[in-house]
């Protein structure tokens, strides 16, 4: 069974649903039968590409909101990231454009790296604060993901994978979603949102029991 995952590096609620997916993932019997796809999406696209700062000042002034308003908000994810074992910076986290880096994501399947190099991309930016809107961040991050460097390099200067980029967000909205992350199991249930373990689970075992039914 295939599930399709829509979601951004620099989400922190993306990061909190994967671990949750793959906690429930643990405790499914068929998890062996399961092939997850990271698909892309960009949460903010008015980011400007190569923007730096940091991502409190770029949501108080895309809010219109106060200081103290914003780190309650940050704090509250922060805690719950910590309660599936990610430690968040997101004080210290750089506002990033993040179509080029979902570029060499796609690039990192033809090596059989995609997970790993969502992975990384996500600690680097969520708990690392690394920059991802730095072309040579992306490669070496990609590197130690299991891409070449000189494949993703050669990719970030031209323009490969941005229509495979620009179709999957298009795809997204097709089945509905207007913010991530965002779960497809088996083209049958979708999830939205970063959901309870027991939520998945359940989803898990409806998408996997219609499978086995259909075929």
């Amino acid at each position: 069974m295939l599930i399709e995952v829509w979601s951004d590096f620099v989400c922190p609620w993306c990061y909190i649903g994967k671990r949750r997916l793959e906690t429930a993932l643990s405790r499914f019997e068929h998890a062996g039968d399961v092939e997850i796809l990271w698909r892309s999406y960009q949460l903010d696209p008015t980011v400007e590409p190569g923007a730096d700062g940091l991502v409190l000042d770029h949501l108080a002034k895309k809010m219109g909101a106060g200081p103290e308003q914003v780190r309650a908000m940050t704090d509250r994810v922060t805690a719950l990231a910590a309660a599936e074992g990610l430690e968040y910076d997101l004080e210290n986290a750089h506002v990033a454009n993040t179509f080029d880096a979902h570029r060499v994501a796609h690039l990192a399947r033809k090596y059989d790296a995609g997970p790993q190099v969502h992975e990384r991309f996500m600690r680097a930016h969520l708990i690392e604060t690394q920059h991802l809107s730095d072309p040579e961040t992306v490669i070496r991050l990609a590197a130690e993901a299991g891409v070449p460097a000189d494949e993703a390099r050669r990719v970030l200067a031209g323009d490969d994978h941005a229509d495979d980029v620009r179709a999957e967000i298009d795809l997204a909205r097709q089945f509905g979603a207007n913010g991530v992350p965002f779960f497809v199991l088996g083209r049958t249930h979708g999830v939205s949102g970063a959901q309870p373990v027991e939520t998945f689970l359940s989803a898990l075992q409806e998408a996997y029991g219609r499978a086995v039914a259909a075929s």
